[in-house]
Order: C-alpha cells, then structure tokens, then sequence
C-alpha cells in the first residue's frame, strides 16, 4: 500500500510541473561577513582540475555570475575584494520511486548505453559538504543492470568566496536537489541562485529554498 501511494504521489508532481516547476534546494551557509561594501567586486578562482575542464567552468561561472550580481556582487578582475570558487556535480541515481527488483536485483548504478544528460550529466567527485573538487566529465559506473525505470538526478553546488588579499574565507554555501529532470543547464542557475538566498548573513543549519521556474524558460 505504502509503495502505491509514492507512485500515485510522484505522478501528481510531475503532471504538476506542466503548468508550475519549483526547484527545491536543501542550503546550507557559512558565514563571517558582517556586510557587504557598495559596488564589492570579485574574480573567479580556479582549482588545478577546474582549469583543464576550460568551457565547462565557463558555463558554472556564467551560472553562479548571475546569481552573485542579482546580491549586489560586480566581477572585477582588476581589483577584487573577493575571490569566487565555484563547485558543481551532476549524478544518476535510482528514482525514490522504483521497485529496485524491477531493474534486475540490488541497485549498484545505471549500466552502459544509458548514456548523460546533455553536457551536465556525467559529473562525479564534487566533494560533498566538505568543499568543492571542481568539475569532472566522468562516464557511469556499475554493472549492466540496464537503465532504471525512473531517471533520478541529484546535483551540488558550491561557492566560497575568500577575502582579498587575505585569501581567508568569508563565505561558503552549498545547494543540493535531486529529481526526474535532465536539464541541469536550467537547474543549476536557480540553485547557485538559491545557494546565495540571506547573502550576506543567512540563517543557520540546513533550509530549504524553493524557487519557480517561469513556463516559458522551463524545458524537462
């Protein structure tokens, strides 16, 4: 009885999604900053693995950009106060919702031929809540169970922020979601958007940030 009601419950989410999308984030900050000065820049740092992954990270900056403009943030490369450190991860898992018997025995992880979703869907070793690791464009791995009947994605990200020239860290957040979505190149920036929600000084603990997506930018 209790497996019918998930099944009857996700369904009502996602026919719910046709017309409203809210992409719910679990956010955890810290933070030491007082305030922020009027017009603060910031340029962004990079990881040794982050720099040979070149146009992905420039997709994650362009991501997290935005979200640290919409908090009164400007780039600057000249002459920053802040430097910016972003992290991301996209994985696969089994849908919450899935009898895991149906898909050939205990879950280990999607096989071969279930491939990525688009350029975002094969990340692994963004570091948890520890801190970032950057990015990595990695291939699946486990035995040929065959795809899962519900495709589950689980995303990360990251932000620290250093304090210039000092390079001692002032701020660092983490988002986290997960759900049957593919196009990460939509979630991402709500959840660098909703990583930053209190910026400067957000409450405490875990939260969650939900935040709608507009019709007309939503694409499954």
């Amino acid at each position: 009885m209790k497996k019918i009601l998930a099944v009857l419950l996700a369904a009502t989410a996602l026919s719910g999604c046709a017309t409203r999308w809210v992409v719910d984030s679990d956010v955890r900050t810290f933070s030491s900053m007082a305030g922020v000065p009027a017009g603060a820049t910031y340029r962004f740092e990079r990881l040794p693995s982050q720099q040979v992954e070149e146009a992905t990270q420039q997709q994650l900056e362009a991501m997290a950009g935005a979200a640290l403009d919409g908090v009164g943030l400007r780039r600057g490369d000249a002459a920053p106060q802040l430097s910016a450190l972003i992290g991301a991860r996209v994985s696969a898992e089994l849908s919450p919702w899935a009898d895991p018997w149906l898909v050939g025995g205990p879950w280990f992880g999607p096989g071969p031929g279930w491939g990525c979703a688009g350029a975002w869907g094969c990340g692994r070793g963004w570091g948890g809540w520890g801190g970032p690791r950057g990015w990595y464009g990695g291939g699946w791995y486990g035995p040929a169970f065959g795809p899962p009947p519900t495709p589950w994605f689980a995303r990360e990200v990251s932000i620290v922020l250093r304090e210039l020239p000092s390079n001692r860290v002032v701020f660092e957040t983490h988002a986290r979601n997960d759900g049957p979505y593919s196009n990460s190149a939509t979630i991402l920036p709500v959840m660098f958007q909703a990583s930053l929600q209190g910026f400067p000084n957000p409450p405490l603990g875990v939260r969650r940030v939900n935040i709608e997506i507009p019709r007309a930018t939503r694409q499954d």
